[in-house]
């Protein structure tokens, strides 16, 4: 070998050892970067799972994250494609608890962090800020607390900052250097101070949200620089000031939300510049001035809301023209003036679904041209303003009308039949105008009507009696008009009714004995009428009522005893008739009662003794017959032998009465006109214009249900309970019907009667059962319910010949889910089912769910708590009923979730297969998630796996549906009433696993809980 071969082959040795050398030190280094990484997840793991409490979807972590896998593969955990580094930390729903670990800024590749929607506490660590990759920081929705740290405000690589919903406090750095920012959304929590005026050095900042905190100062003038804007959400804070001008600039914005601050002095006509804004909220501020011409230009409006400023002039009558897209139009309760020509001119907003300018000062006559707005509309207030004329009759045209407030104006004559045709119509206020004639028999066909209210007017003749056909009828105010002859007695049939209000009219008559059906009564006023004749015992059965004026009119005869089961009643007056006879002893048992009035009659006797009488003053007792007792009072004392037989009535007459009438006569005359002429009504009997619920339909008397189920027969019986049967019938117009009959020989079947009443009564969902009529007397009570064809759940769950797929047990939930949402969080008092189970779950022709059964129900008031002694179903009832006896909505959580679980083991929680220690959630505790499929209801398997094994993708979807499903069950049915969800936050979980089903994505992370972040 020559020379220049051997150096050409030592060379090449070289260079392959080199090679080698470098490999190796490769190798090396990625070593070391993987167990940063794996130490880094391995300490973030011991600092968020050490709750414990052998809950799975508390330690699903701690199962599958383990060093027997790759960490790669970990769940939530993505890695890059071409180094084993961590990229991506979603965690997001995973009921996380413990804190956040700082060695998680040893993830130098990460790029991506989301913790949204689980229990974190503790502050967010100021390393993080160490991770020089970062771009989404995802936080929301936790309980995380302190500072945000001042060195998050310095990442160079953050896109997304979104911490909403947490405990957050302290003030926002003031230097804010984030150069590739979009979004900043802090919303929803306890952060002060000023609003960094820094944040304009941000040029890509598209969303700043952070309404719903306590920052003060006022909004920085120079966030007009952010050309990029998209959202500004500065609402719900303590924010004074004016608005910039320079929000003019921002020629991008969509959505403004500066409502509830308290800002000042006008809107800046460079508003109007913001040519795509679509949401504007300056509501509930303190803006004053016109509204600049301007602001009417901004053609893509969809929502404003000015609602609750002090702004003045007139509104342009082009402003439909020029905002036809508008849907939404809040500027009541301002000083606003002028004609009505713009509301003539928004029949051009085809969408339009809201006109609220109500409280304001408009005047004019509202235009014929009503008729042709929009057939969307279903809220129109006009009421509190000085609106003349006539009622149009176009408005008879707004089929889709649910609200008319025309309340407070200066209308005249009488109603326009065309009104009647607004069959869903639920509120009229048509109050304290100057209208006249009789009201007439066709409103009774105005069956989903809630609310009139036709107060201060000048009505004449009588009620008509198809007001009894106005089956959903809660709220009836006819006070101070002209009304005369007597109360018709198809009013009393209204079971639904909450108040009701007669009074200063000329009513005359007796009160029947059927006005004890009006069960769900909460406040009655006939004041100031010509009723008379004795006052039937029936009243004592109006357990729910807390006011009671029967005053100023010609009742006689004794107070019946059964007044003092009235327990609930707060307002009882019944001065200025001719009450004879003692004072009701049971008058003492009125334990609730804030003022009580029999002054004015012919009372006589001994006061009673007790709490009641002890509080009373003079002037509700002044002016009987003969009363004594209370020295308090200054009342003589009662003789040892008193009595109230005829003869010492007379001599007491002689020696007391008659040397007072003389000189009392003519005050009692001038007092009783004075108070008959100018009496208004109490505050707390007004009716306010808020959305009622609704009530059912029709009244059905006991032959006619006869009929319809054969007499009962056991042919038509559909099932049977604790209390008693339901059969399934037809009524004459052959509507098919449930009718729950109960057994009034078992204890408690009246009390559960008069809860279902009540309650059902009082609520109106799609997911909740209606109600159609009552039958009810001393030998017979049952409910009248909307048919079910599918039966109830449990018919399905346990049936040989049917069965249900994941799907429809995804939409069951969903839909029970809705129904119990509207019952806790937005029904206006809260709704406790108590027990609820597969059997109290109905299924309508189309699959959709509804929840029946409300006989143990119970209504929360103040506290949102209350207390039985017998709640529930065994198996399904939450653990601390058995031990406290509190009722709260969280136990209707914990029992929707063991249906959960039922509906995906197809097991019952009463199986035999659970005794002593083991219960249904503790079995599928044991096996969630590594052995999941075992314990999974063979029908699901059969009818949503067997068809896919040659689709792995597929099943995976379903795989992951599956267990998110088991997560929500598992969530809702803790042993801790604190830690279960609430059916507000189920809903939507349940909506992404319903969307997850559907899917056809490969993406398993499809059934994901939704991230709530809010947009518009």
């Amino acid at each position: 070998m020559d020379a220049h071969a051997f150096l050409f082959a030592g060379n090449h040795c070289l260079l392959f050892f080199l090679l080698l050398l470098l490999h190796a030190l490769i190798l090396f280094s990625a070593t070391l970067d993987n167990s940063t990484d794996l130490s880094s997840l391995l300490a973030f793991k011991a600092a968020s799972t050490t709750s414990g409490g052998g809950d799975p979807s508390d330690n699903i972590i701690a199962t599958n994250w383990t060093t027997d896998a790759p960490f790669c593969t970990w769940v939530g955990v993505r890695c890059s494609r071409r180094r084993p580094r961590v990229v991506s930390l979603n965690l997001s729903s995973f009921s996380l608890q413990g804190t956040i670990s700082p060695h998680l800024s040893n993830l130098s590749f990460l790029s991506s962090l989301d913790l949204t929607n689980n229990s974190l506490s503790g502050t967010i660590p100021d390393a993080l800020a160490r991770l020089p990759r970062l771009a989404m920081l995802l936080l929301g929705r936790n309980l995380l607390s302190g500072p945000i740290p001042p060195s998050i405000f310095n990442m160079s690589s953050l896109v997304s900052i979104v911490l909403f919903s947490n405990n957050l406090s302290g003030s926002l750095r003031t230097q804010v250097l984030l150069p590739r920012i979009e979004t900043i959304s802090i919303w929803d929590n306890m952060l002060t101070g000023h609003i960094p005026a820094d944040l304009a050095r941000c040029s890509t900042l598209q969303r700043i949200d952070l309404h719903g905190n306590k920052l003060t100062g006022s909004v920085p003038s120079t966030l007009g620089n952010l050309s990029e804007l998209v959202v500004l959400s500065l609402g719900q804070n303590q924010l004074n000031g004016v608005i910039p001008a320079s929000i003019g600039n921002l020629t991008k914005l969509r959505n403004l939300f500066l409502g509830y601050n308290g800002l000042e002095r006008e809107i800046p006509k460079e508003v109007g510049n913001l040519v795509n804004l679509q949401f504007l909220n300056l509501q509930h501020n303190g803006i004053v001035g016109a509204i600049p011409i301007s602001l009417w230009n901004a053609s893509k409006m969809i929502l404003l809301s000015l609602t609750a400023n002090n702004l003045t002039g007139p509104v342009p009558a082009t402003l439909g023209r020029s905002m036809s897209f508008l849907q939404i139009l809040c500027m009541g309760e301002n000083a606003l003036s002028g004609g009505l020509d713009f509301v003539a001119s928004l029949t051009n907003c085809r969408d339009l679904n809201t006109i609220e300018v109500g409280v304001n000062q408009f005047e004019g006559v509202l235009s014929e041209a009503c008729r042709n707005l929009s057939m969307n509309l279903q809220y129109f207030y006009l009421n509190e303003n000085n609106i003349k004329g006539r009622i149009p009759t176009g408005l008879g045209n707004l089929s889709s009308l649910i609200m008319l407030a025309l309340s407070n104006n200066e209308l005249r004559g009488t109603i326009p039949r065309t009104l009647w045709r607004l069959k869903k119509l639920q509120m009229m206020y048509l109050g304290r105008n100057r209208l006249t004639g009789s009201i007439p028999s066709d409103i009774g066909q105005m069956t989903n009507l809630a609310t009139i209210s036709l107060t201060e007017n000048e009505f004449s003749g009588q009620i008509p009696d198809s007001v009894g056909n106005i089956s959903m009828l809660q709220h009836l105010d006819l006070s101070v008009n002209k009304l005369s002859s007597t109360i018709p007695l198809s009013l009393w049939s209204l079971t639904g009714l909450i108040t009701l209000d007669l009074s200063q009219n000329s009513f005359d008559g007796l009160l029947p004995p059927q006005m004890a059906k009006l069960k769900a009564i909460d406040a009655i006023d006939l004041s100031s009428n010509r009723l008379s004749g004795n006052i039937s015992s029936a009243l004592g059965e109006l357990q729910s009522i807390t006011y009671l004026d029967l005053s100023n009119n010609s009742f006689h005869g004794q107070i019946p005893q059964h007044l003092g089961r009235l327990f609930n009643v707060k307002y009882l007056n019944l001065s200025h008739n001719f009450f004879s006879g003692v004072i009701p002893k049971s008058f003492s048992n009125l334990s609730n009662i804030n003022s009580l009035d029999l002054s004015f009659n012919m009372l006589e006797g001994k006061i009673p003794e007790g709490k009641v009488f002890s509080n009373v003053n003079i002037t509700s007792l002044m002016e009987n017959r003969a009363l004594c007792g209370a020295p308090q009072l200054k009342f003589p004392p009662c003789p040892a032998n008193f009595t109230t037989s005829t003869s010492c009535v007379k001599l007491r007459l002689l020696k007391y009465v008659l040397p007072s009438i003389a000189s009392t006569l003519v005050f009692i005359a001038c007092f009783s006109l004075f108070v008959k002429k100018f009496m208004r009504k109490k505050a707390n009997t007004s009716f306010t214009e808020e959305s009622p619920c609704l009530n059912y339909h029709r009244r059905i008397p006991y032959f006619e249900l006869a009929r319809a189920t054969d007499n009962l027969s056991e042919a038509n019986l559909l099932g049977r309970g604790s209390i008693g049967k339901v059969y399934k019938g037809s009524l004459d117009d052959g509507l098919p019907v449930a009718v729950k009959v109960l057994n009034l020989e078992v204890e408690g079947a009246s009390r559960s009667f008069d809860a279902e009443c009540r309650t059902l009564g009082q609520v109106r969902h799609r997911n909740l059962v209606k109600i159609i009529s009552t039958c009810s007397n001393l030998e017979f009570m049952a409910l009248v319910l909307e048919f079910m064809p599918n039966l109830s759940l449990d018919k399905w769950l346990y049936s040989q010949n049917q069965w249900l797929t994941l799907l429809q047990r995804i939409n069951i939930m969903l839909d029970v889910s809705l129904g119990l949402d509207y019952l806790h969080h937005q029904h206006p008092h809260v709704i406790v089912h108590c027990d609820l189970k597969p059997s109290n779950i109905l299924l309508d022709e189309n699959m959709v769910a509804k929840i029946s059964d409300f006989g143990i129900a119970k209504l929360m008031l103040i506290d949102n708590k209350s207390t039985t002694n017998n709640i529930g179903t065994v198996g399904y009832m939450a653990p601390e009923y058995g031990s406290t006896g509190g009722v709260t909505i969280r136990g209707d959580v914990y029992s929707f979730g063991i249906l959960v679980l039922e509906l995906v083991t197809g097991k019952k929680p009463v199986d035999t297969m659970f005794n002593g220690e083991l219960n249904l959630r503790q079995w599928v505790c044991n096996a969630y998630p590594t052995a999941m499929m075992e314990i999974v209801d063979n029908n699901i398997l059969r009818t949503e796996f067997t068809n896919l094994q040659q689709h792995s993708d597929r099943v995976n979807i379903l795989h992951r549906c599956l267990s998110s499903f088991i997560e929500v069950g598992l969530h809702c049915s803790k042993d801790l009433p604190n830690e279960r969800l609430l059916m507000k936050d189920v809903v939507p979980m349940l909506q992404e696993i319903k969307n997850g089903v559907l899917v056809n994505s490969k993406d398993a992370s499809s059934c994901a809980h939704q991230k709530l972040v809010s947009y518009p």
